[in-house]
């Protein structure tokens, strides 16, 4: 906030507004923080939790519970959550020394903002925070158009040291003509800041996490701020999240003018909100009669997906985000890593439509609540059950674990409409299992692709984006973007169309991968529409073939063989399965290669599904009894497929 002059009225009075209508949910949400198990009935179940998930990223120890179990009141479910919320959370202030490592990286990158004028005077100060590389990112009051901007300076290092004496201070100007955006009603501004290459890698930068669980009513915050435009400051404990809104954060904690614009930091020093008012709240003694609100960062990047930029400022917008949540130490400076918040949060890989190089990620729309997918139905066709490809002994071990799972097995990851089974050790999925309905398919339009990793699963356990860079890589889905877009509304569809985006259904394949592509991505459509198919609903299993010798490229096997189980019902009311491998001929004659491996010889083959079971170890139950091609002898074990008039259902 400006010291020398008022905090615009507008946003003033709008805080004061919101704190005001929730005076009364408000006292009881801190009352409920005083009762035993409190806090993990102070807030919305889901997002209790989503919240103890994401603690699970840094306490090994926890394990999910389920978010309808909490909104039943299940007394297990209540017992566990408030176990771990208060054992984390309430923790009488004792905090791991790595609390303090992980201050001083994410306070590095707080400065003060010097708010002037044309002719460059001091009209007064801000706070503001980088949050990439090269953006800084404040409020709209401080910062409330590009002009003020370029006549602004952010300053580093602003503080004393250990030994008491003040630090150099590390002035920029920022560069509002290569970046800059603003709105008033979320009050936030982002800037570029103007640098040499590397000037601003000593502090680092705080990266915006847009996935939810980052705080519930009760957790403290941390505000790292310069307050009255002083020397930097913290607002350490005692400071603690009363009420979230759909836009706006409000929390107890100290600060003063001039700390407007400050980032709002949880305990494990993610960002959760942008401080940017505080304002009366006088049946609040215990508050000190004043709530501070914040805007949530979640909707910041919201607001920033919708907006449409140039290339140039687009290749800034995606250095926001990460591709991975880590929770190891962060870098030394000069170790190839910027220094900065150790703990950061993906979302996806944009991809643009024209050529470019590899885009960064950025996070995406993926629907963040995992609470809500329900995955694979074996019951889907009409009178027939296809369950899951059941994991020989030997391979159960090596399957990834969903984090959030509540049932076994543990390691099925459900998604609208499909599943996956990853292997933790390959880093590719077994298998994907996904359920079409073609009389409520929906054909969505395809807009640029946004790619994420599943925070399901250990991120050492799943390819993302590091593979595809700078190669002739292409991104291949398992479960095809459209076969889970169905459903009654569009909204529904979209979530299924989304889904198929995750790194867990994807996996790398040569641009020349698949000669015969038409054939092979059009099985289920044929399958769905033009066979003799009852009901006009086809389940499909597919996968990768993971054989030991596939060629290892950045440290990833690359499989060389895909195939597909599809089952329908027929018209008469028998279930018809066929299965399919892509694939080189010698592969497909020996099962192993007999020279060098190509990538261009790729083939579709109508195979026995007991040829797929052979070659993956699934079990694949009673499919291959319900395969056409175990009662015709006379077409051998394998058919090529060159068109629709070439398969047996």
């Amino acid at each position: 906030m400006d010291v020398k002059t008022a905090r615009p009225s507008d946003q003033e009075a709008a805080a004061a507004a919101r704190a005001n209508r929730r005076t009364v949910e408000r006292r009881a949400k801190i009352a409920l923080l005083h009762t035993p198990g409190g806090i993990a009935k102070a807030d919305d179940p889901r997002r209790v939790a989503t919240r103890i998930d994401r603690l699970a990223r840094y306490h090994p120890d926890v394990r999910p519970v389920r978010p309808a179990a909490i909104e039943a009141g299940d007394p297990a479910a209540m017992a566990a959550a408030g176990a771990i919320l208060e054992r984390i959370i309430l923790t009488d202030d004792l905090l791991g020394v790595g609390y303090l490592e992980g201050g001083v990286r994410a306070a590095s990158a707080v400065g003060r903002v010097n708010i002037r004028d044309d002719r460059g005077r001091l009209t007064g100060y801000g706070t503001g925070s980088l949050v990439s590389p090269e953006l800084l990112l404040t409020n709209h009051h401080v910062l409330p158009d590009a002009a003020t901007a370029g006549f602004s300076v952010i300053e580093f290092d602003y503080q004393d040291g250990v030994d008491g004496l003040p630090r150099p201070v590390h002035a920029f100007r920022l560069d509002p003509d290569r970046f800059f955006v603003a709105d008033e009603d979320l009050d936030f501004a982002l800037v570029a800041v103007r640098a040499a290459p590397g000037e601003l890698d000593a502090f680092g930068y705080n990266r915006l996490i847009g996935t939810e669980g980052k705080a519930i009513v009760g957790d403290f915050v941390t505000i790292v701020q310069h307050p009255k435009g002083g020397k930097k400051k913290v607002a350490l404990r005692e400071n603690r999240v009363v009420d979230v809104l759909e836009q706006f954060l409000h929390y107890e904690t100290d600060t003063e003018p001039g700390s407007s614009g400050s980032p709002v930091f949880n305990d494990q020093w993610e960002v959760v909100a942008l401080h940017h008012a505080s304002v009366p709240a006088d049946d609040h003694a215990e508050l000190g009669r004043f709530i501070n609100e914040g805007i949530r960062v979640s909707k910041l990047l919201a607001f920033l997906r919708g907006k449409r930029f140039t290339a140039a400022e687009q290749a800034l917008v995606d250095r926001l985000a990460t591709r991975s949540e880590r929770t190891a130490p962060a870098p030394a400076a000069g170790d190839g890593e910027r220094p900065g918040l150790t703990v950061s949060m993906p979302f996806d890989i944009r991809l643009r439509a024209e050529p470019a190089p590899a885009a960064a990620p950025e996070t995406g729309r993926i629907d963040p609540d995992y609470a809500n997918r329900e995955g694979y139905d074996p019951a889907f066709l009409p009178g027939h059950t296809v369950p899951l490809p059941v994991l020989p002994a030997a391979l159960v071990p090596l399957a990834a674990l969903n984090r959030q799972a509540t049932a076994e097995p543990r390691y099925l990851l459900p998604y609208h409409h499909f599943s996956v089974v990853m292997h933790k050790e390959r880093r590719l999925a077994l298998f994907t299992a996904v359920n079409i309905d073609g009389r409520t398919s929906r054909a969505l339009h395809r807009e640029a692709d946004h790619w994420s990793l599943d925070p399901r699963v250990d991120e050492a356990e799943q390819v993302g984006e590091e593979i595809y860079r700078a190669n002739p890589l292409d991104r291949g889905h398992l479960v095809r973007r459209l076969d889970p877009a169905w459903g009654a509304t569009e909204a529904i569809a979209q979530l299924g169309n989304d889904d198929t985006f995750h790194f867990t259904n994807c996996s790398p394949q040569h641009k020349d991968f698949n000669q015969n592509k038409t054939t092979w991505a059009g099985l289920e459509d044929y399958v769905l529409n033009n066979a003799d198919n009852h009901d006009l609903k086809v389940t499909v299993l597919t996968g990768p073939v993971l054989a030991e010798d596939d060629d290892r490229y950045r440290g990833v096997q690359l499989p060389r063989q895909f195939w597909k189980v599809v089952a329908m019902v027929k018209t008469d009311g028998t279930l018809s399965a066929t299965a399919y491998l892509l694939s080189q001929e010698e592969l497909i004659k020996g099962l192993e290669a007999t020279g060098e491996f190509s990538y261009g010889a790729y083939r579709t083959y109508q195979v026995p599904v007991r040829r797929i079971a052979d070659l993956t170890g699934l079990s694949f139950g009673e499919l291959p009894d319900a395969d056409p091609l175990e009662l015709l002898e006379s077409t051998g074990e394998v058919r090529e497929i060159g068109g629709p008039g070439d398969l047996v259902l």
